[in-house]
């Protein structure tokens, strides 16, 4: 798999280095590299409109390997990382920590005293106890 990601990553660099130069290349309304290259004579090896044709479907066979080049990368990147994720989300939390135990014999500690101030009425056991 890492040689055909390795080929694919250069294949992609290449079509893309080739679809920039030839984007350049076509003639466009002002003056641009295509001009400077003599792409608007009539006189070159394609024709008048032979070159225009030509740079354009090379420019859009070159963007059609760019982007099946993409797609390639990303089911390979993909397919590397399915074997290592978990199935769920909760897969990788980490479990609670537990309360340590105490030992036999010994008694936990006592819920800790209400704060000083508290006026309120406490509850007594008996049921015809008035609260002071």
């Amino acid at each position: 798999m890492a040689i055909l990601s390795t080929l694919a990553m250069v294949v992609q660099v290449l079509s893309a280095i080739g679809v920039i130069v030839l984007v350049l290349l076509q003639h466009g309304k002002g003056a641009d590299m295509g001009a400077a290259f003599g792409s608007g004579s009539s006189g070159s090896l394609f024709g008048a409109t032979g070159s225009a044709n030509f740079l354009s479907r090379l420019t859009a066979v070159l963007a059609t390997v760019f982007f099946v080049c993409t797609l390639a990368l990303a089911f390979i990147a993909n397919s590397r990382t399915e074997s290592r994720t978990p199935a769920s989300v909760m897969d990788a939390v980490a479990p609670p920590a537990t309360a340590p135990a105490t030992p036999a014999g010994e008694v936990p500690a006592a819920a800790p005293a209400p704060a000083p101030g508290n006026d309120a009425p406490q509850k007594s056991g008996a049921p015809g106890d008035i609260p002071k």
